[in-house]
């Protein structure tokens, strides 16, 4: 399977709602409503933390998990070169005050793709989100000192964290999470390479890791693609799971 990047470029339905979690217009949550007793989907958005990809690439899989009967929360964040804090700072208001914007008293699973993936692990590391499932990580950047040593997307590491080395920002260097991890990772991806998946789960045994045999950087984000079926597998597999 290639690396078929049309999903970046497809148009979708706008969300249910449009909502703001702080005073910088990047601190928005896209949500999509669901008539069931599902937990929610809360989605953090790739794009190696750069200012020009936005959440406005992850409607389509917002839209499909929504018909699918999950309510969705699709986060967005500052992406300032060099302000990693900011970023994570971010993350960490958006999940502390989503059970205020919209209703989670089943829950959620907590899902990032890429760079969004790494923020999805590091806030499973260091901070307990309040009725968080599990996660699920699709092709993320699990080991940042590997994929700067790998050189991905150019120099996209030293550009998120502005120079030098951030232990506390790299999954793989940070303590296993509490909560159950699912890692979703396509053996052709070459964008982030299944090797970074493989050192987290390495570090971290108790990590579940599902290698997509063929499958791009990108599949995994398209409910078009025949990977999208292990995405919802894993996201289903922590619908009955709730922290002691």
């Amino acid at each position: 399977m290639s690396e078929d990047r049309s999903v970046l470029s497809r148009e979708a339905g706008d969300p249910d709602e449009e909502l703001q979690y702080g005073r910088y217009p990047e601190q928005m949550v896209d949500v999509w409503h669901a008539e069931s007793d599902r937990p929610a989907i809360v989605f953090l958005h790739g794009g190696f933390w750069r200012p020009e990809y936005d959440r406005m690439h992850a409607r389509p899989l917002g839209e499909a998990l929504a018909g699918e009967g999950w309510p969705v929360a699709s986060i967005d964040y500052r992406r300032e070169p060099g302000q990693p804090d900011s970023t994570t700072g971010d993350v960490r208001d958006a999940l502390d005050k989503l059970p205020d914007l919209m209703d989670l008293g089943a829950g959620f699973v907590l899902v990032g793709h890429s760079a969004g993936g790494q923020l999805a692990l590091w806030a499973a590391s260091t901070f307990n989100p309040l009725r968080l499932r599990g996660v699920v990580a699709l092709a993320p950047v699990a080991d940042l000192l590997m994929a700067d040593q790998l050189g991905l997307d150019q120099t996209a590491v030293q550009d998120f964290i502005g120079g030098g080395v951030r232990n506390d920002l790299d999954p793989t260097h940070l303590p296993a999470p509490i909560m159950p991890v699912s890692i979703v990772h396509g053996t052709a991806d070459a964008r982030v390479p299944l090797a970074v998946s493989e050192s987290y789960a390495a570090a971290h045994p108790t990590a579940r890791l599902v290698p997509v045999e063929g499958a791009g950087h990108f599949e995994l984000i398209d409910p078009l693609t025949d990977a999208w079926t292990h995405v919802t597998t894993e996201i289903a597999r922590y619908a009955g799971w709730a922290q002691q």
